[in-house]
């Protein structure tokens, strides 16, 4: 090459690595939640109506305003799939399925999966018309919450865990669920000798009672890939169970010694494949919580749903678990999010958000972490109802399984954790609704409740 040609050359590819470093960021959020929190929803609600911004829709009215009216965002569209290892969030067949005939929530989150959107942002005053539009990537990372329930076991070995577990499902609100599991594992001791037909039989029933569980509103279930295991299915390492004579130091050759050997593993596993190289890239994070369907599980169930919520909120915090394990704060933006909001009055909506603030507990004191109530789909309106000789504010909507619209009052909505008088009264009662029928979504977005002021939040510094 000529030296005149090389120069230039040399002086195109610096300009080209000044303009990516001037005009081209990445940002990385997650989005997590508990057990049917609506995560797959939010993510489809989020791209719809981000698109529908960028053919210039306010579908994110506190977004618009942060873009000064809308007028600084030139275009949205799905940036490419790149060379991710991680499988591509199926966003457009979930979208449109929405606008079938006959609507219906998309599956829940069972894996891991990825998509990321590209905004591309206006500058403003002379340097800004010089070096030209801004380009911000926002890459969603889709996590499946049970496994943020696995953190707090990483603090405990075999033995701790096994006592643990083994006090909760003996509890009266549980002990039914597990019963057949108890009676099965009570046979069995840490001093005999290890089988891997055993640990595989104890796991099936262990699992069982988990799902049982599940079905009752508990969300305190461990471990996580034990009711998902994910892309990679059931692996042998899963194969174990909280014994009740767990010994704190088990003899070679026991099933005791089996059972803490794979407890270990599956720790091990966890902590180098889901959490190290996966949250440790993503410096902002939402967690979904449906709170409405923990109360209406009843005092049980939302004290075990309030005590996952807890473990998860200490974990991230700066200085929690999380922070230690990826060697890093973790994450930059945090915010947790009370999900169908909706299927309660908008003047319950403010006690929504306090009561969970209240679950979340001193962490929803720190500056960088924020509590919401959201609907990612609007599935009801808001009507006056009388009741009693009284009018009172209820939704409506058409119930899951029916076809007809009507009118529902869910009840109170507490603004802090609830103590024994509330779950003496009437209970609170939850209603599912059907989604609505949309007219294209991929044109005009999605109907929501206070998703633009959750992302105007989480992202509003980066489109600063």
């Amino acid at each position: 090459m000529a030296p005149v040609a090389w120069v230039r050359s040399r002086l195109g590819s610096g300009l080209r690595a000044v303009e990516e470093a001037l005009n081209e960021e990445t940002i990385r959020l997650a989005v997590t939640g508990l057990t049917r929190s609506g995560k797959t929803m939010f993510l489809v609600s989020l791209l719809a109506n981000l698109l529908a911004m960028g053919r210039r829709l306010d579908t994110l009215p506190a977004l618009s305003r942060r873009l000064g009216g809308g007028e600084r965002l030139v275009a949205v569209s799905l940036a490419p799939d790149g060379l991710s290892t991680v499988p591509r969030f199926a966003f457009e067949a979930k979208r449109d399925a929405l606008a079938d005939r006959e609507p219906a929530w998309p599956d829940r989150t069972t894996a891991l999966s990825r998509i990321a959107v590209t905004l591309v942002l206006a500058r403003s005053g002379v340097f800004g018309r010089l070096v030209g539009p801004r380009q911000l990537t926002v890459e969603l990372l889709d996590y499946p919450g049970e496994w943020l329930l696995d953190l707090p076991m990483l603090a405990e070995d075999y033995a701790s865990w096994s006592r643990a577990t083994w006090a909760l499902l003996a509890e009266p609100a549980r002990a039914e669920a597990s019963a057949r599991f108890r009676s099965w594992a009570s046979s069995v001791r840490a001093s005999d000798r290890a089988s891997d037909g055993v640990a595989r039989q104890g796991f099936e029933l262990y699992r069982s009672a988990l799902a049982a569980l599940r079905e009752q509103g508990f969300r305190w279930l461990q471990p996580g890939r034990a009711l998902n295991p994910g892309p990679r299915g059931e692996a042998p390492v899963l194969h174990f169970f909280p014994l009740a004579d767990a010994p704190d130091r088990p003899v070679p050759g026991t099933l005791g010694a089996l059972l803490a050997d794979r407890h270990a593993a599956y720790l091990k596993d966890m902590q180098a494949t889901e959490f190290r190289g996966k949250l440790d890239r993503f410096d902002r994070q939402i967690v979904l919580v449906d709170v409405l369907d923990a109360l209406h599980s009843g005092e049980a169930a939302f004290d075990d749903t309030a005590r996952a919520i807890g473990a998860i909120a200490n974990a991230l915090r700066r200085d929690g678990l999380l922070a230690r394990l990826l060697g890093r704060a973790q994450p930059k933006r945090l915010a947790f999010a009370a999900t169908k909001a909706d299927h309660v009055p908008a003047a319950a909506r403010p006690a929504l958000a306090s009561l969970l603030a209240d679950l979340v507990g001193a962490s929803a004191r720190q500056e960088r972490l924020s509590v919401h109530a959201i609907a990612a789909l609007r599935a009801t309106e808001e009507v006056t109802i009388r009741w009693g000789g009284a009018e009172i504010q209820a939704v409506a909507g058409v119930p899951i399984g029916e076809t007809a619209r009507r009118s529902f009052d869910p009840g109170t909505i507490p603004p802090r954790r609830p103590g024994a008088d509330y779950w003496n009264a009437p209970p609170f009662r939850f209603q599912g609704f059907r989604p609505p029928l949309l007219d294209r979504p991929e044109s005009f977005g999605v109907p929501h409740l206070g998703l633009d002021t959750l992302l105007d939040d989480v992202l509003g510094d980066a489109l600063a």
